[in-house]
């Protein structure tokens, strides 16, 4: 494991989270992983922070909204068939750890754990998180939004940041 300043690493982090990321979170037995495509990291109210969306329809929506903490483990080998698999199967119907052979490692500053994979991880707790409201949504950005199914953005604290 190698230390990683996060700002020193966002770029790389960004550039990977197009192609997906692992965004995993537990809340008491709860957990959960699903693919992100979408995030921002930057400095927020003078914290290093970590921001996610999450659909409200979405499994892990239940489990985020009971959490502290969640992780983003930003894979760099290819991954992409567990990728894919974690961003259209839910958590409901399928255990992804098992079905991906994904394995989990537990994380050294929050208690969700991080997918214990070569790549770069962020363990954030949660400071923040709003409920998009659409009446202030760029009519572009609407159109990504055809069901009207909004994400819910958590902004997470970076307590670690690393390289495995």
């Amino acid at each position: 494991m190698k230390q990683a300043d996060y700002m020193a690493v966002a770029e790389k982090a960004m550039n990977q989270i197009k192609k997906g990321a692992f965004l995993t979170v537990k809340a008491g037995e709860a957990l959960n992983t699903m693919t992100i495509g979408w995030a921002t990291i930057g400095y927020v109210w003078r914290r290093p922070i970590f921001m996610v969306a999450v659909r409200d329809s979405r499994h892990t929506f239940g489990i985020i909204e009971k959490a502290a903490d969640f992780t983003v483990s930003v894979p760099m080998t290819d991954m992409q068939d567990a990728v894919m698999f974690c961003g259209t199967k839910s958590g409901r119907d399928y255990d992804k750890f098992k079905e991906c052979s994904l394995e989990l490692s537990d994380s050294k500053k929050v208690t969700s754990p991080i997918i214990n994979t070569p790549g770069l991880h962020f363990e954030c707790k949660i400071v923040f998180k709003a409920a998009m409201d659409p009446v202030y949504l760029d009519a572009e950005c609407e159109k990504l939004y055809p069901d009207r199914d909004y994400h819910t953005l958590y902004f997470g604290e970076i307590q670690d940041c690393y390289e495995l």
